[in-house]
């Protein structure tokens, strides 16, 4: 594995290899870091890792915080709490340690630090984030635990508003943690259908960012090689989860998606995004149980794309799969099944009560802006549907 051991600073500095986390206490020394809050999930933070990380930072001098009140999807309230704890402790730096909603809360918390306005007024819209007091602002080291959102390498951190029952993108360029590692041994432990629905979220961000028309061809070349690795490597970490090369390869492809989603997002992010704050679902799944209803709708402005995609994916192209944009269907579908993925919003309880109320929540979302086709609400409540009732149709 020494061959998997690097030091990379694109997009931010990213130290990769297994085993080191060990190397964290490290990582707040180089940011001048000495009083460290370190964010996790409820459920990590009973885990002896964590007392492992704790022991790790303490021998090397440091005074470590942990806060760990966050829900699966962390909302205003989360991030008040841990800003308050920060601020009681004096804390200098935030570690932001665990899966997507553990690393978007941390740096909220970041953020949050030092501001006087509320969080609401950094919404990725406009030039809100120009309101940041960046001096407010702390350090943050992000550690994923999980191979899906590629928070560690965002600017953004998703946000519930649980009273207007939205998810909001707080954005600021200095939210980019300054200090990433990737540890395939943090992620050994994954569930097999964690392991399926955070690689299917990576994926969901490389083919949308590839299908998206904004002009970023390091991005899309980027999520192009992401796909590849993710259908190398996903089903063997569904398979084996100790494979350790397996574990590591998907850390760098979900890095590597969110580092491509620089270009955009779509319809596929643009439906989960008021599906997850409705009825309050993991993110990940229900990208991959949306994405080939979305693929299928898309399909008039991505034939293209589709054709290149499926040749640099070497998958078949012609009988019995048809067109580079079947072949994607095909291999898309065939992934989900081998990875026990859901068929249909129905099949994870979602019912079509909320058909047009999900539908206006997704035209306005900001992923909807790079979609390859403008839709409108109708369009969305007729992706919804079929996806309701598991309709996949050429």
């Amino acid at each position: 594995m020494d061959q998997y051991r690097v030091n990379w600073h694109y997009p931010t500095t990213i130290w990769v290899g297994p085993g080191r986390v060990a190397e964290l206490a490290s990582a707040c020394t180089e940011l001048g870091v000495k009083h460290p809050l370190l964010v996790t999930d409820p459920t990590l933070a009973g885990l002896p890792l964590i007392e492992r990380v704790r022991n790790l930072c303490v021998d090397r001098g440091l005074n470590l915080e942990i806060f760990s009140a966050i829900k699966p999807n962390p909302n205003s309230e989360n991030i008040d709490c841990g800003v308050g704890l920060l601020r009681k402790k004096t804390c200098d730096g935030v570690i932001a340690f665990g899966g997507g909603s553990a690393i978007d809360a941390g740096k909220a918390i970041a953020l949050m630090a030092g501001q006087r306005r509320p969080i609401w007024d950094f919404e990725d819209v406009g030039d809100n984030y120009r309101r940041v007091d960046t001096n407010g602002m702390l350090p943050v080291m992000a550690v994923p635990t999980t191979a899906g959102t590629g928070s560690e390498v965002g600017r953004v951190a998703v946000i519930t508003d649980e009273k207007a029952q939205v998810k909001r993108l707080i954005f600021h360029p200095q939210l980019l943690p300054d200090i990433v590692i990737l540890d395939a041994e943090l992620t050994l432990g994954l569930p097999p259908g964690i392991t399926a629905a955070t690689g299917m979220d990576a994926l969901s961000h490389h083919l949308e960012s590839y299908c998206s028309p904004m002009y970023h061809p390091m991005a899309e070349g980027i999520a192009l090689e992401g796909m590849r690795l993710i259908k190398k490597y996903l089903p063997r970490a569904y398979t084996t989860g100790t494979d350790l090369v397996a574990r590591q390869q998907m850390l760098v492809a979900a890095s590597m998606g969110a580092t491509a989603f620089q270009r955009g997002l779509g319809a596929i992010h643009a439906l989960a995004h008021p599906l997850g704050a409705l009825h309050n679902k993991h993110h990940g799944l229900l990208n991959a149980v949306l994405m080939p209803y979305v693929l299928v709708a898309n399909r008039p402005a991505i034939e293209a794309p589709m054709a290149c995609l499926a040749r640099y994916l070497q998958l078949a192209d012609g009988a019995p799969y048809g067109s580079g944009f079947e072949s994607v269907l095909t291999w898309v579908l065939g992934l989900r099944k081998q990875l026990g993925i859901p068929h249909s919003l129905a099949d994870i309880g979602i019912g079509t009560a909320n058909a047009d109320t999900i539908a206006q929540m997704a035209a306005v979302d900001p992923s909807a802006t790079s979609n390859p086709i403008s839709f409108g609400a109708e369009e969305y409540r007729e992706i919804f549907l079929r996806a309701c009732a598991g309709t996949v149709k050429l």
